[in-house]
C-alpha cells in the first residue's frame, strides 16, 4: 500500500507543479492561489495539500524543479562535445540564446527573484542556482584558458562576468529593447563577453 502511494505521489507532483507555473505565468504570484491551480488540473484543494502541506512547500518544490530544467535541458547537450573550440563555442551560444533565457518563463523567475529578498528560503535556491551555473563555467573555463581558447587572469571572475551579463539581456528585453528582438542585442552581449575573454581584461 504504502508503495501504491508513493508511486502516486511521483505522478501526481510533477503534475501539480507544472499546473501551478502555468497558473502563475497567467496570473502572476500576488494572483495565484491553491484553489486556481486546483480548478485549472480539475481537482481538490485538498489534494495538493495532502502532497505538499502548504503553499511554500509548493513553491519551493517549484523553484527546485525550475533549477532542475536549467540543469538537465542544455547543459547535458554539451558532454559529447570532445573539441574544446567547438565546446566552448556551444556553451556561449546557449548562455546568449533565447532558449537559454526562456528555459522559464521570465514572469515567473523574476516573480520569484522578487521574493528571494524577503525569504530566506528562496534566496537560497536562488543562490545555489547561480553558483551552480557559476561554478560550471569556472571549471570549463580554466580548461579552455589552459588550452588557449580564451586569455583570463581570473577564472573565477571570467565565470561572475558572464552569468551576470547574460541574467542582464531579460531587463534589456523588457524595460529597454523598445521591440528590438531578442536575439539582436543578445549577439553584442555575446561577442562583448568574446571581447573580455578572449584579451585577458579579466
Amino acid at each position: 500500500m504504502a508503495g501504491r502511494k508513493n508511486q502516486n505521489a511521483e505522478l501526481r507532483k510533477p503534475e501539480i507543479l507544472e499546473g501551478y507555473y502555468r497558473v502563475l505565468i497567467k496570473e502572476g504570484l500576488e494572483g495565484t492561489s491553491i484553489s486556481k491551480i486546483a480548478k485549472h488540473l480539475g481537482i481538490h484543494p485538498s489534494l495538493i495539500l495532502h502532497y505538499f502541506k502548504n503553499k511554500d512547500n509548493l513553491r519551493l518544490a517549484l523553484i527546485e524543479l525550475m533549477i532542475s530544467k536549467f540543469k538537465s535541458n542544455h547543459m547535458i547537450k554539451f558532454d559529447h562535445i570532445e573539441d574544446h573550440s567547438e565546446r566552448f563555442s556551444a556553451i556561449i551560444d546557449m548562455i546568449f540564446s533565447y532558449e537559454w533565457s526562456r528555459t522559464v518563463d521570465p514572469g515567473v523567475h523574476f516573480g520569484f527573484y522578487y521574493q528571494s529578498f524577503r525569504d530566506s528560503n528562496v534566496s537560497s535556491l536562488f543562490r545555489e542556482m547561480f553558483c551552480w551555473l557559476r561554478d560550471y563555467l569556472y571549471e570549463e573555463f580554466v580548461v579552455f584558458n589552459r588550452e588557449g581558447i580564451i586569455q583570463v587572469s581570473d577564472e573565477l571572475k571570467a565565470a561572475d562576468f558572464i552569468v551576470t551579463l547574460m541574467e542582464g539581456l531579460e531587463f534589456h528585453a523588457h524595460f529597454l529593447g523598445q521591440d528590438q528582438p531578442f536575439d539582436e542585442f543578445a549577439e553584442i552581449a555575446k561577442n562583448s563577453a568574446l571581447a573580455v575573454l578572449k584579451n585577458r581584461i579579466i
